[in-house]
């Protein structure tokens, strides 16, 4: 089922450089700056809240994977949004002119089946994969 009003879903995620996330999340990516201190910084995050939580880079994280999905290797774990179509395309061109190194480049997935979707993967300065998508038919979110 497609809901159209959700709540905002919140996620804190580790970096090692509080300022390049500083920079990315807020200047790349064109997200609002809400609370901070010397540890931590809130974005907005198309109305989501995500906190970027200083790691220093001696601390071990998880091992990442890669799952086979559509003919490529997608990074597990990884964050985002479902954009509306039009705004996807508007922040994917943003990307690409920005010079973002994308893990899988902008693409249409699952084309003609149910579950088309437009999809690209990239990291953010620490590392972290995020994935920005957005359904043709936004009913089709959950469809299988």
């Amino acid at each position: 089922m497609f809901v159209q009003e959700i709540s905002p879903f919140h996620l804190a995620f580790p970096v090692d450089d509080l300022e390049a996330s500083r920079k990315f999340y807020g200047g790349t990516l064109g997200c609002r700056e809400g609370r901070s201190s010397e540890q931590w910084i809130d974005f907005d995050l198309f109305g989501h809240q995500i906190v970027a939580h200083l790691k220093p880079r001696d601390e071990p994280t998880g091992k990442a994977i890669e799952n086979r999905v559509d003919g490529h290797d997608v990074p597990v774990p990884h964050f985002g949004v479902v954009l509306k179509w039009r705004d996807w395309e508007a922040l994917a061109e943003r990307l690409k002119a920005e010079g973002i190194q994308f893990v899988i480049e902008p693409y249409i997935r699952f084309e003609g089946q149910v579950g088309e979707q437009a999809t690209m993967f990239f990291l953010d300065p620490s590392g972290n994969a995020l994935e920005f998508k957005a359904f043709k038919d936004p009913t089709q979110i959950f469809a299988k």
